[in-house]
């Protein structure tokens, strides 16, 4: 068995050493396209307007004073209501007076990933004439105006094989 595996190598080996290069001249190329999608980022200016918030000092120091407005007017149980009346009432007035800050203008940037199709090119499919006859063979690359072909006496006699 060590002997058929080792004349098997050997005449490998013996056929490759009468290969020979050869040169045919490429008819046509045309590329494989295909398409691939591919992610973009896409991206826009937007002017945004916004309304600071309350800071509630002015509610707080409103039912302070009315608190104590409150409390100084009646007596009994009509001092709790109108100490109770001055704490509302003043905490109205007070977010009131404080009032809103005022609008703020800012520019924000958005942005989003969005799929668009392109086409590349994956390959060529090359046809070739060599010894009268055409052949085809897809390619990685554009060979040019002529493809090289390693020819070994065993593949003379078939199809001619190109190399990259």
């Amino acid at each position: 068995m060590k002997k058929i595996a080792l004349f098997s190598t050997l005449s490998l080996l013996a056929a490759a050493g009468f290969a020979q290069q050869e040169t045919a001249r490429v008819v046509s190329v045309t590329p494989i396209v295909q398409q691939v999608s591919v992610p973009r980022q896409v991206c826009s200016n937007e002017t945004v307007t916004s309304t600071s918030q309350n800071s509630g000092a002015g509610a707080v120091m409103g039912a302070i004073a009315g608190g104590a407005m409150g409390n100084a007017v009646g007596g009994g149980n009509g001092k709790t209501a109108a100490t109770m009346l001055g704490v509302l009432g003043g905490a109205i007035m007070g977010n009131n007076i404080e009032g809103s800050g005022a609008p703020q203008t800012q520019n924000v940037q958005r942005c989003s990933t969005q799929h668009v199709l392109e086409n590349r090119i994956m390959s060529y499919q090359v046809i070739y004439e060599f010894g009268g006859k055409q052949y085809s063979v897809q390619m990685p690359h554009d060979p040019g105006p002529t493809i090289r072909l390693q020819l070994t006496p065993i593949s003379a006699l078939q199809t001619p094989a190109t190399t990259a």
